[in-house]
């Protein structure tokens, strides 16, 4: 077997995750580490108002960026599938299609985006102070939706592998040539909010690049030649059956984002830095949860490929296992310490912004387990090759976000928008739970009759 990929078809199920998935846990903290050090360089050397620019259409990226980074886990997917079914010639047409449609997706997503840049900004009320510089910092990032997807494809094929080291390898990397670049736009050049978008797509490339050579170099298992480099519209329709609904999740579930972003910018620009700074410590804790599910995707599509269904019930148990364990140790951090990690990104003075921020942080960390069960039975649903049913999960948390802004919001002011995500989580796995034991039973008894 080659060494630089992953057979979690075999050995320990909890030891299988944690190996899969620490390097990827420990590359989207990185990941997160250098959005905090952007968001804090911002806040700091350029001020509160710069800080709700760059955090005023985080809803926003999220909904596009989602769609571009859902549909790219999605086409690996099939990968994986193939990979764990040792059916390598098949493995290498998807990658051959998914590239195809991949480079499709950005071509137009990013026309179009950038188009509308504008009019996105007005629709989620951005204030109009900080209106100019919202829209340069959004503009970047739509420019960069190319590379970001480049990168997560890539990526997703060498993970389907079973090697989410190398992903890991290359954020390092890319972080810190993020963080020279906004050390250099920010502070030497005096570029404000465009530096730390144009930091951003540069780093993205690079990241893209990084990927690209360890394929050509390292696994040309995954190369396609000859007749598998045709284009196959069987394989093709496999391919967007399973990305563009992980794609559609994301993005339905950033709707609910915006609406309850739209409710929070129009309390004003202290509520909007309030959420900005907050997400920015939100993520870097919720990372993890979110990569034990992309753990849980590529070793349910080896299994699923493998047709070992005992291993992945045993998967999911391990996995939430893990979950709780982690979740006990962001309690520990999160509630006595929420303050003093907001005061990385506001002086000591913005005391508003400060209570804002760590009051959003305690609540969300209260319901860390509904997130880490949502994230474990999602992407479980995915690597089994059904995105159509996970994808239901994200219509529940667009609905029970929207419901928050449209009632809680008026109601509680940003209190009600602390309890956006929390509401939305227990939605989701009020669909999630019994739509995994229900698929999970259903396949075990169709394989039982094949």
């Amino acid at each position: 077997m080659n060494t630089n990929v992953n057979d979690m078809t075999v050995g320990s199920p909890a030891r299988g995750i944690l190996r899969f998935a620490l390097p990827l846990v420990l590359g989207y903290i990185l990941q997160q580490m250098y959005q905090v050090i952007d968001a804090a360089i911002v806040g700091r050397w350029i001020g509160v108002g710069a800080l709700a620019a760059v955090g005023a259409s985080s809803s926003i990226n999220f909904l596009v960026m989602g769609f571009c980074n859902g549909s790219c886990a999605g086409f690996a997917i099939p990968v994986a599938q193939a990979f764990g079914g040792k059916d390598y010639h098949k493995m290498r047409s998807y990658v051959a299609n998914a590239v195809r449609i991949a480079v499709a997706f950005a071509v137009v997503i990013t026309l179009l985006t950038c188009m509308f840049c504008t009019k996105i900004l007005g629709l989620v009320n951005t204030p109009a102070d900080i209106f100019h510089d919202a829209w340069t910092f959004l503009f970047l990032q739509f420019l960069a939706i190319p590379f970001t997807m480049g990168y997560n494809l890539l990526s997703g094929f060498i993970r389907a592998l079973g090697n989410s080291k190398q992903p890991f390898y290359f954020l390092i990397i890319a972080s810190l040539v993020n963080i020279a670049l906004d050390v250099l736009l920010i502070l030497v050049m005096g570029m404000g909010v465009a530096g730390a978008g144009v930091a951003t797509l540069l780093s993205q490339a690079f990241a893209t690049l990084l990927c690209w050579l360890y394929i050509r170099g390292k696994m040309r298992l995954l190369i396609p030649t000859g007749e598998e480099r045709r284009y196959d519209n069987k394989r093709v329709s496999i391919l967007l059956n399973n990305g563009v609904p992980m794609g559609l999740q994301f993005s339905i579930t950033g709707i609910g984002i915006i609406m309850l972003q739209s409710a929070n910018n129009a309390l004003g620009t202290v509520c909007v830095a309030s959420f900005t700074a907050a997400m920015r410590i939100k993520y870097l804790f919720t990372c993890v949860f979110e990569n034990i599910g992309v753990a849980m995707a590529t070793y349910c599509g080896q299994n699923i490929g493998a047709r070992k269904l005992d291993r992945i019930r045993r998967g999911v148990k391990d996995a939430i296992a893990i979950m709780l364990v982690y979740f006990v140790l962001t309690v520990i951090i999160i509630y006595p310490f929420a303050d003093e990690m907001m005061m990385l990104f506001v002086k000591s003075g913005e005391q508003e912004v400060i209570d804002n921020a760590a009051m959003f942080m305690r609540i969300a960390n209260y319901f860390y387990p509904a997130l880490g069960l949502l994230t474990i039975f999602r992407y479980s649903i995915q690597g089994l090759g059904y995105s159509n049913l996970s994808m239901m999960s994200g219509v529940m948390e667009m609905i029970a976000r929207c419901g928050v802004s449209l009632w809680l919001v008026p109601a509680l002011a940003f209190k009600g928008v602390c309890l956006g995500d929390p509401v939305a989580w227990v939605f989701a796995d009020l669909f999630l739970l019994p739509a995994f034991l229900w698929l999970y039973h259903h396949i075990k008894k169709t394989k039982a009759t094949d």
